[in-house]
């Protein structure tokens, strides 16, 4: 690697990066012939950070800079190797090594330029790059995945208006990279507080993507070899978690949004006001049209597990991320008011109980009706979320029923004692038949209008 180097010195930038990629080509495609799973050596490793990402080995060199149009040009150099690698395996590896956090000061760099290679590949549709980067996101710390869809999101989002339907053909393209890219979003927008409450483009992007093809949000996971132990601190295997707490926050989240913007000081125009609630009345829709589609999504669900033999196995909803979300949904309701927030309380609370009941029956949820008690014991009352956690229980054998009686099927509601069964109440006696009165005619009839 040294006298690959020291060739690397006298040539510029961009041709250096260049040979840099063609030298990992040719080390990793020998080093696959002998081994499924090469390890990444100091050497190759070192000459990326320094010729591609611009970090000088010495330490007290000042560090390289690329122009705008040289790193553009990287770029392109970069997206036409992944497009022109015909071996899958080639291009994982060597997508892995250039963009694999190695806890160093060249992780900025190489963030960097992964977002700014992945945006391009999404606006030239360059379906391998997408492919490599659905697989780095699958295999890489939460942490470095929201950065790179906070770069996406900046670059489709907020920085060009009308941009967003370039990212929205992808959808045909790669869905994978979707499936990865919606897991990552609801992991960086999880509502907690008015900044981290998704942008309406792309909240419609992804209910459009979801509502064409439900098991679109299911690609990783039936494509993957899953064991049931999985790693603590990556993505979730789908974004279900995520996207039940969309739905389920969003009618709060928007009301304490709605309450703060009054509260400032600073009431809006009616113009503005308009258009905030057309808006807000908008993404609510919205919001109903994910529910419907997560809902059947978990239906989906455990036909698939069973395939698996992952049924009672794997909770693809876990329990340790419903806690959180309860605890969430209490805290905003408690600072809401119930009493300024009735609607959206209940609402919030319904498709939280649709939720758990589906994901239950699915498979997907791992846990019992004495926990989701205890967990729920503080939320304000609901009906339907009462009937949830109490759920069905196995009544006695009863003797012949008459006709049109039906025993109870659920328990009592939490709170509510069970009430004995009333004593029968004594017949009454027969009334005694009324006189038939004779038609007379010719009698007419009073008639005066109810004032």
């Amino acid at each position: 690697m040294s006298d690959i180097r020291h060739s690397l010195l006298r040539r510029d930038a961009l041709s250096a990066a260049k040979e840099v990629l063609y030298h990992l080509d040719i080390y990793f495609s020998s080093q696959l012939q002998s081994a499924p799973l090469p390890l990444v050596d100091k050497g190759p490793s070192e000459l990326l950070e320094e010729f591609l990402f611009q970090v000088p080995k010495e330490r007290s060199a000042p560090p390289k800079r690329l122009n705008s149009l040289q790193e553009l040009q990287l770029l392109e150099i970069m997206c036409n190797y992944f497009q022109e690698q015909t071996k899958d395996s080639v291009r994982q590896i060597i997508f892995s090594s250039l963009f694999s956090p190695q806890g160093n000061k060249a992780d900025d760099s190489r963030m960097a330029l992964l977002g700014k290679l992945v945006s391009m590949a999404v606006a030239v549709c360059r379906v391998p790059v997408l492919e490599c980067a659905a697989f780095w996101l699958q295999r890489t710390p939460a942490v470095y995945c929201v950065r790179l869809a906070r770069a996406l999101v900046d670059d489709y989002c907020n920085l060009v208006p009308g941009s967003i339907q370039t990212l929205k053909q992808i959808f045909s393209a790669s869905p994978r990279f979707c499936c990865q890219f919606i897991t990552s979003v609801t992991a960086l927008y999880d509502l907690s507080s008015d900044d981290l409450i998704p942008p309406s483009d792309l909240l419609e992007l992804i209910v459009s993507w979801i509502f064409e093809d439900p098991r679109l949000i299911l690609i990783t996971f039936l494509n993957t070899p899953i064991a049931t132990n999985l790693p603590i601190g990556f993505l979730e295997l789908t974004p279900l978690t995520g996207l039940i707490r969309w739905c389920v926050k969003a009618p709060l989240a928007y009301k304490r949004k709605k309450k703060a913007s009054l509260s400032n000081g600073h009431p809006p125009s009616k113009i503005a006001k308009d258009s905030t609630s057309g808006e807000d009345r908008d993404c609510h829709q919205l919001y109903s049209k994910l529910h419907l589609s997560v809902l059947q999504v978990l239906m989906m669900l455990q036909g698939h597990l069973t395939e698996k033999n992952l049924y009672g196995r794997l909770g693809l909803v876990p329990f340790d991320h419903v806690v959180p979300l309860v605890e969430e949904i209490n805290r905003l309701s408690d600072e809401l008011n119930p009493l300024n927030a009735s609607k959206e309380i209940e609402l919030a609370l319904d498709r939280l109980a649709q939720a758990l009941q589906v994901a239950m029956a699915s498979g997907a949820l791992l846990c019992t009706r004495d926990d989701l008690r205890t967990v729920c014991s503080r939320l304000p009352h609901n009906n339907l979320l009462q009937l949830v956690i109490s759920g069905p229980v196995q009544q006695q054998t009863h003797g012949a029923l008459p006709p049109g009686f039906y025993p109870h099927i659920h328990t009592p509601p939490l709170g509510y004692p069970a009430h004995a069964s009333h004593p029968a109440l004594p017949a009454h006696p027969a009334l005694p038949a009324h006189p038939v009165q004779p038609f007379i005619p010719g009698m007419t009839f009073p008639y005066r209008p109810i004032r």
